[in-house]
C-alpha cells in the first residue's frame, strides 16, 4: 500500500478495516479463530473530543481565511502605492508610506468597518 498520508477513520475505511482483519486474524489464529470479515460499523466521538475537533477545524478555516486577506491586502496597498507614483498624484516620503501603509492594512484587514477620521491639520501634527 502507498503512503499518501495519514489514514483516518473518514477517509480511509477501506484501509482500516483491512487492517483491522489482519490484526484480529492474527491474534484469534492461535485461538483457532478464523476471522471472516471484520469492519468498523458505527463512530462515535465523546463530547469533548467532537468540540475539541471542531474548534480545531475552525480554527485552521479561520487561519487559512486570514492568510487570504492579508495576501490581498498586501497585494493592494502595493498597487495604491504604485498608481499615487505613477501618477504622480501625490509624493510620498518614507515616514508617510509607512503611515498610509499601517493605515491601509488596519482598514483591509480588519473583521469591522473602518470609522473614517477627518484630519484639519497636516500630516505632521
Amino acid at each position: 500500500m502507498e503512503d499518501h498520508g495519514e489514514i483516518t477513520l473518514r477517509s480511509g475505511t477501506n484501509e482500516v478495516n483491512h487492517q483491522l482483519e489482519l490484526e484480529l486474524t492474527e491474534r484469534l489464529q492461535m485461538a483457532g479463530i478464523k476471522v471472516i470479515e471484520a469492519r468498523i460499523g458505527y463512530l462515535a466521538y465523546a463530547t469533548e473530543i467532537a468540540q475539541a475537533m471542531l474548534r480545531r477545524q475552525q480554527a485552521t478555516a479561520i487561519i487559512a481565511a486570514r492568510h487570504k486577506i492579508v495576501e490581498g491586502a498586501v497585494s493592494m496597498v502595493e498597487m495604491a502605492l504604485a498608481e499615487l507614483s505613477r501618477k504622480n498624484i501625490i509624493e510620498l516620503d518614507d515616514e508617510k508610506k509607512a503611515a498610509m501603509v499601517s493605515n491601509l492594512m488596519v482598514v483591509l484587514c480588519s473583521d469591522k468597518d473602518a470609522s473614517p477620521v477627518v484630519n484639519t491639520g497636516t500630516l505632521h501634527q
